[in-house]
């Protein structure tokens, strides 16, 4: 298979090697097709239907047809022209290993019925997102497996009216699995660290955060929805740094999906993991136990914390990043709070 067109994102900045990727050597794009001849929505644009993924369109030739072709013959020609591309190597991923024609048509075609149909996600204040630009998406993190990440992601996406895309901080488990460190890294995520999440924002990236991590994620199901520690501050420092907005997170919902009752220490240290979860259906049921339970979730954007206004030393500062880590989790635990009181069910 040929290889893919790298984008760095500064021409001027020494690369460098990221864990999990490889080297690509640049293909000469094709030159494109004459306009009228054009079928098919360039990648990362929406071709129609609620989510941008390939409805039928409405023109003179009637309902369903584009320029008297039917919808399905250009689904057809735009997954065949999708699959020329991965073919002969004609696609483009940054040097974090980002591949967007892959997450728009493929990955986030199979996330979305978990969003829609199964977890039912509600998703409010959007607006609060700055429609370009960097900025910190800081989210409490919660449900066994890091479902809720995924879903913030496709939340950003499909109901930002610029469908911007989330590029997510991820623990260093992530890229040592198999096939996960693939698809994290074609998906945009990158290593929780703070050379690469100042690199992202500064070339005007979303980047997402879930300060607690393993210990939000995997704490017990009477601790639910009582934020843990939110670490040093080290993504206060980040945005201070690139001068971007905090745009702080809710999500209600993750924390039913597993009811982690219990933690087999012993097995988790064997396997060399965080924690062993016991829930009331895993591991009794086998592979059945892993399916999520489907709770009603909702995810809410805060209003952003502009750090623009601080000059450049204030991220050495820490009494202030204190006190910008304790705002994001304040206003964070509040709206939990908030939308758990207005929550009339865990699955309705």
């Amino acid at each position: 298979m040929a290889d893919a067109k790298v984008i760095p994102f500064d021409e001027d900045r020494p690369r460098r090697r990221i864990p999990g990727t490889r080297r690509v050597r640049a293909v000469p794009a094709p030159a494109p097709a004459p306009e009228a001849a054009v079928a098919v929505a360039p990648a990362g644009e929406p071709t129609g239907g609620a989510h941008g993924a390939g409805g039928a369109g409405v023109g003179p030739a009637g309902p369903g047809r584009d320029g008297g072709r039917p919808a399905w013959d250009r689904r057809l020609a735009g997954g065949l022209a999708f699959l020329r591309r991965r073919i002969t190597g004609e696609y483009e991923v940054d040097e974090f290993g980002y591949d967007r024609e892959l997450t728009d048509q493929v990955l986030m075609s199979l996330m979305r019925p978990l969003f829609d149909t199964y977890f039912r996600v509600e998703v409010r204040g959007v607006e609060n997102i700055p429609a370009e630009g960097g900025a910190l998406i800081v989210a409490n993190h919660s449900g066994t497996l890091p479902l809720d990440g995924l879903m913030m992601q496709v939340a950003v996406h499909d109901h930002h009216p610029a469908q911007r895309h989330l590029r997510l901080l991820a623990a260093d488990l992530v890229f040592m699995l198999p096939v996960v460190n693939e698809l994290a890294r074609k998906a945009g995520h990158t290593l929780a660290c703070s050379e690469d999440a100042q690199r992202l924002l500064e070339a005007g990236e979303l980047v997402g955060v879930m300060p607690e991590g393993f210990k939000g994620i995997g704490k017990p199901f009477g601790d639910r929805y009582r934020l843990q520690r939110f670490g040093r501050g080290g993504f206060v420092s980040t945005a201070l740094r690139a001068g971007t907005p905090i745009v702080p997170c809710s999500i209600v919902g993750a924390e039913e999906i597993y009811p982690m009752v219990g933690n087999a220490k012993t097995v988790a240290r064997l396997l060399g993991i965080p924690y062993f979860p016991i829930t009331p259906t895993f591991p009794w049921l086998g592979p059945l136990g892993a399916v999520p339970l489907p709770t009603k979730w909702t995810i809410q954007f805060g209003e952003p914390i502009a750090t623009d206004g601080y000059p450049p030393e204030a991220a050495e500062d820490p009494m202030l990043m204190f006190n910008l880590t304790d705002e994001v989790r304040e206003q964070i635990q509040h709206t939990l709070y908030k939308l758990l009181v207005q929550r009339r069910s865990v699955f309705f």
